[in-house]
Protein backbone atom coordinates (compact mmCIF):
# COMPACT_ATOMS: atom_id res chain seq x y z
CA UNK A 1 0.00 0.00 0.00
CA UNK A 2 1.15 3.36 -0.92
CA UNK A 3 0.78 7.04 0.02
CA UNK A 4 -1.89 7.69 -2.72
CA UNK A 5 -1.49 12.12 -2.06
CA UNK A 6 -0.34 13.94 -5.51
CA UNK A 7 1.60 16.18 -3.88
CA UNK A 8 3.90 18.90 -5.63
CA UNK A 9 7.85 17.46 -4.95
CA UNK A 10 9.02 19.56 -1.61
CA UNK A 11 11.28 19.80 0.71
CA UNK A 12 10.81 17.19 3.44
CA UNK A 13 11.24 19.51 6.18
CA UNK A 14 8.64 21.95 4.46
CA UNK A 15 4.72 21.14 4.69
CA UNK A 16 4.13 20.24 0.89
CA UNK A 17 2.11 22.45 -1.79
CA UNK A 18 -1.23 20.91 -3.56
CA UNK A 19 -1.67 20.01 -7.43
CA UNK A 20 -5.75 20.35 -6.13
CA UNK A 21 -8.36 20.66 -3.62
CA UNK A 22 -8.72 16.17 -3.72
CA UNK A 23 -4.82 15.77 -3.71
CA UNK A 24 -4.64 18.39 -0.19
CA UNK A 25 -7.85 16.99 0.77
CA UNK A 26 -6.60 13.15 0.77
CA UNK A 27 -3.41 14.26 2.20
CA UNK A 28 -5.51 15.67 5.31
CA UNK A 29 -7.16 12.14 5.74
CA UNK A 30 -3.70 10.51 5.39
CA UNK A 31 -2.39 12.58 8.17
CA UNK A 32 -5.48 12.28 10.31
CA UNK A 33 -5.63 8.82 10.50
CA UNK A 34 -2.14 8.44 10.79
CA UNK A 35 -1.96 10.98 13.90
CA UNK A 36 -4.50 8.33 15.45
CA UNK A 37 -2.30 5.78 15.19
CA UNK A 38 0.74 7.52 17.09
CA UNK A 39 -1.72 8.43 19.40
CA UNK A 40 -3.06 4.81 20.27
CA UNK A 41 0.66 3.78 20.20
CA UNK A 42 1.71 6.28 22.62
CA UNK A 43 -1.32 5.24 24.89
CA UNK A 44 -3.63 8.11 24.25
CA UNK A 45 -6.46 6.18 23.48
CA UNK A 46 -8.59 6.22 26.23
CA UNK A 47 -12.07 4.81 26.34
CA UNK A 48 -14.19 6.81 24.26
CA UNK A 49 -13.08 10.36 24.65
CA UNK A 50 -10.72 12.28 22.47
CA UNK A 51 -10.44 13.43 18.83
CA UNK A 52 -8.66 14.98 16.00
CA UNK A 53 -10.40 17.07 13.66
CA UNK A 54 -8.74 18.91 10.04
CA UNK A 55 -10.71 21.37 8.49
CA UNK A 56 -11.74 20.45 5.04
CA UNK A 57 -9.76 22.28 2.27
CA UNK A 58 -12.51 22.94 -0.06
CA UNK A 59 -15.96 23.43 2.71
CA UNK A 60 -13.57 25.43 5.16
CA UNK A 61 -16.92 25.07 7.93
CA UNK A 62 -16.54 21.08 7.79
CA UNK A 63 -14.22 19.22 9.72
CA UNK A 64 -13.15 15.52 9.03
CA UNK A 65 -12.85 13.33 12.46
CA UNK A 66 -12.96 9.85 13.81
CA UNK A 67 -16.26 8.46 14.37
CA UNK A 68 -17.49 7.76 18.38
CA UNK A 69 -16.34 4.58 19.48
CA UNK A 70 -13.58 3.14 16.90
CA UNK A 71 -10.57 2.73 18.52
CA UNK A 72 -7.85 5.13 17.50
CA UNK A 73 -5.60 1.79 16.71
CA UNK A 74 -8.07 0.97 14.18
CA UNK A 75 -8.66 4.03 12.69
CA UNK A 76 -8.18 4.17 8.45
CA UNK A 77 -8.87 6.67 5.61
CA UNK A 78 -12.00 5.33 4.94
CA UNK A 79 -13.21 5.46 8.60
CA UNK A 80 -13.27 9.24 8.74
CA UNK A 81 -16.27 11.46 8.83
CA UNK A 82 -17.33 14.63 7.70
CA UNK A 83 -19.52 16.99 9.45
CA UNK A 84 -20.83 20.35 9.12
CA UNK A 85 -21.10 23.51 11.50
CA UNK A 86 -24.36 21.74 11.96
CA UNK A 87 -22.72 19.25 13.61
CA UNK A 88 -24.27 16.49 10.61
CA UNK A 89 -21.96 13.46 9.24
CA UNK A 90 -22.18 14.66 5.58
CA UNK A 91 -19.87 12.27 4.67
CA UNK A 92 -18.79 8.51 6.03
CA UNK A 93 -20.53 6.46 8.03
CA UNK A 94 -20.79 6.52 11.88
CA UNK A 95 -21.49 9.19 14.63
CA UNK A 96 -19.61 12.08 15.94
CA UNK A 97 -19.08 12.70 19.58
CA UNK A 98 -20.89 15.25 20.95
CA UNK A 99 -18.09 16.78 22.99
CA UNK A 100 -16.07 16.99 19.90
CA UNK A 101 -18.69 19.00 17.84
CA UNK A 102 -19.15 21.35 20.88
CA UNK A 103 -15.73 22.09 21.27
CA UNK A 104 -13.86 21.45 18.08
CA UNK A 105 -16.81 23.82 16.18
CA UNK A 106 -16.20 26.38 18.17
CA UNK A 107 -12.51 26.16 17.30
CA UNK A 108 -12.52 26.16 14.07
CA UNK A 109 -15.15 28.57 13.77
CA UNK A 110 -12.98 31.32 15.83
CA UNK A 111 -9.52 30.43 14.34
CA UNK A 112 -9.89 30.60 10.76
CA UNK A 113 -5.90 29.47 10.35
CA UNK A 114 -6.31 26.38 12.22
CA UNK A 115 -6.31 23.10 10.18
CA UNK A 116 -6.22 20.86 13.19
CA UNK A 117 -6.66 20.74 16.81
CA UNK A 118 -6.02 17.47 18.83
CA UNK A 119 -7.83 16.77 22.50
CA UNK A 120 -7.79 13.67 24.07
CA UNK A 121 -7.72 12.31 27.70
CA UNK A 122 -3.83 11.55 27.68
CA UNK A 123 -2.63 10.67 31.43
CA UNK A 124 -0.06 13.45 32.29
CA UNK A 125 -1.86 16.26 30.79
CA UNK A 126 -5.02 15.35 32.32
CA UNK A 127 -3.12 15.21 36.15
CA UNK A 128 -0.89 18.46 35.58
CA UNK A 129 -4.73 19.92 34.59
CA UNK A 130 -6.26 19.31 37.98
CA UNK A 131 -3.58 21.75 39.24
CA UNK A 132 -4.92 24.90 37.23
CA UNK A 133 -1.98 26.14 36.24
CA UNK A 134 0.07 27.01 33.09
CA UNK A 135 3.39 24.72 32.57
CA UNK A 136 6.80 26.35 33.33
CA UNK A 137 10.08 26.86 31.02
CA UNK A 138 11.73 24.20 32.77
CA UNK A 139 13.60 22.43 29.94
CA UNK A 140 14.35 23.14 26.48
CA UNK A 141 11.11 21.38 25.03
CA UNK A 142 9.01 23.08 27.25
CA UNK A 143 9.83 26.33 26.00
CA UNK A 144 7.97 25.45 22.93
CA UNK A 145 4.86 26.59 24.52
CA UNK A 146 6.44 29.73 26.34
CA UNK A 147 3.83 32.89 26.27
CA UNK A 148 1.90 30.35 23.69
CA UNK A 149 -0.55 28.09 25.87
CA UNK A 150 -3.16 29.28 27.67
CA UNK A 151 -5.32 27.80 30.54
CA UNK A 152 -9.35 27.10 30.85
CA UNK A 153 -9.93 27.58 34.44
CA UNK A 154 -13.60 27.09 34.71
CA UNK A 155 -14.65 23.24 35.04
CA UNK A 156 -18.10 22.87 34.48
CA UNK A 157 -18.64 18.70 33.64
CA UNK A 158 -18.80 17.52 30.19
CA UNK A 159 -18.54 19.34 27.38
CA UNK A 160 -21.39 18.80 25.17
CA UNK A 161 -22.56 22.83 24.12
CA UNK A 162 -21.07 24.77 21.83
CA UNK A 163 -21.34 27.70 24.26
CA UNK A 164 -19.04 25.62 25.96
CA UNK A 165 -17.02 25.16 23.22
CA UNK A 166 -16.95 28.57 22.18
CA UNK A 167 -15.40 29.58 25.90
CA UNK A 168 -12.83 26.85 25.45
CA UNK A 169 -12.04 28.69 21.82
CA UNK A 170 -12.33 31.68 23.63
CA UNK A 171 -9.55 31.09 26.45
CA UNK A 172 -7.33 29.41 23.61
CA UNK A 173 -7.47 32.99 21.86
CA UNK A 174 -4.25 32.75 19.48
CA UNK A 175 -1.92 30.32 21.00
CA UNK A 176 -1.03 27.44 20.14
CA UNK A 177 -2.54 24.84 23.19
CA UNK A 178 -4.46 25.11 25.91
CA UNK A 179 -4.68 23.44 29.17
CA UNK A 180 -8.12 22.84 30.51
CA UNK A 181 -8.68 22.57 34.20
CA UNK A 182 -9.18 18.96 35.35
CA UNK A 183 -10.31 18.20 31.95
CA UNK A 184 -6.89 17.58 29.56
CA UNK A 185 -5.14 19.45 27.40
CA UNK A 186 -5.81 20.73 23.60
CA UNK A 187 -3.59 21.80 20.71
CA UNK A 188 -3.77 23.28 17.48
CA UNK A 189 -1.67 23.50 14.08
CA UNK A 190 -1.68 24.85 10.70
CA UNK A 191 -1.32 21.41 9.63
CA UNK A 192 -2.57 17.87 11.10
CA UNK A 193 0.92 17.07 11.48
CA UNK A 194 1.67 20.16 13.65
CA UNK A 195 -1.49 19.83 15.90
CA UNK A 196 -0.75 16.20 16.79
CA UNK A 197 2.95 17.27 16.98
CA UNK A 198 2.35 19.75 19.97
CA UNK A 199 -0.07 17.58 21.41
CA UNK A 200 2.74 14.97 21.91
CA UNK A 201 4.82 17.56 23.25
CA UNK A 202 2.76 18.91 25.43
CA UNK A 203 2.14 15.82 27.23
CA UNK A 204 5.32 15.10 27.88
CA UNK A 205 5.78 18.74 28.72
CA UNK A 206 3.79 17.53 31.44
CA UNK A 207 5.31 14.42 32.48
CA UNK A 208 8.44 16.32 32.72
CA UNK A 209 7.19 19.25 35.45
CA UNK A 210 4.90 16.40 37.06
CA UNK A 211 8.06 14.33 38.05
CA UNK A 212 10.20 17.26 38.59
CA UNK A 213 8.26 18.71 40.76
CA UNK A 214 7.54 15.71 42.55
CA UNK A 215 11.63 15.23 43.80
CA UNK A 216 12.03 19.21 43.99
CA UNK A 217 11.83 22.60 42.83
CA UNK A 218 12.81 22.95 39.14
CA UNK A 219 14.80 25.25 37.76
CA UNK A 220 13.30 27.71 35.47
CA UNK A 221 15.05 29.05 32.15
CA UNK A 222 15.30 32.79 31.66
CA UNK A 223 12.53 34.60 30.22
CA UNK A 224 15.20 36.37 27.63
CA UNK A 225 16.50 32.20 26.41
CA UNK A 226 13.02 30.43 26.75
CA UNK A 227 11.31 33.12 24.85
CA UNK A 228 14.32 32.72 21.70
CA UNK A 229 13.85 28.76 22.10
CA UNK A 230 10.14 29.20 21.56
CA UNK A 231 10.61 31.49 18.65
CA UNK A 232 13.20 29.08 16.99
CA UNK A 233 11.52 25.77 18.50
CA UNK A 234 7.86 26.46 18.39
CA UNK A 235 7.10 27.43 15.07
CA UNK A 236 4.30 26.09 12.58
CA UNK A 237 7.39 25.05 10.84
CA UNK A 238 8.98 22.98 13.65
CA UNK A 239 5.36 21.57 14.34
CA UNK A 240 4.91 20.22 11.41
CA UNK A 241 8.52 18.94 10.79
CA UNK A 242 8.39 17.28 14.76
CA UNK A 243 5.60 14.92 13.45
CA UNK A 244 7.35 13.47 10.44
CA UNK A 245 9.30 10.93 11.99
CA UNK A 246 6.45 9.19 13.75
CA UNK A 247 4.88 9.33 10.01
CA UNK A 248 7.37 7.84 9.06
CA UNK A 249 7.20 4.93 11.58
CA UNK A 250 3.73 4.56 11.18
CA UNK A 251 3.39 4.51 7.65
CA UNK A 252 6.00 1.98 7.37
CA UNK A 253 4.32 -0.31 9.93
CA UNK A 254 0.77 0.03 9.31
CA UNK A 255 0.35 0.90 6.04
CA UNK A 256 -3.29 -0.18 6.44
CA UNK A 257 -4.58 3.17 7.50
CA UNK A 258 -4.16 4.51 3.76
CA UNK A 259 -7.07 2.11 3.02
Amino acid sequence: MVQTSLIRPSNPFQPPTFVSIESERRHRQERLAAAFRVFARLGFAQGLAGHITARDPELTDHFWVNPFGIHFSRIRVSDLILVNSEGQVVQGEGKVSQAAFAIHSQIHEARPDVIAAAHAHSFYGKTWSSLGRLLDPITQDACAFYQDHALFDDFTGIVLETSEGKRIAQALGDRKAAILRNHGILTVGHSVDEAAWWYIRLEDTAKAQLLAEAVGKPILIDHDIALKIQQRGGTHQAGWGGFQYLWDEITHDQPDLFD
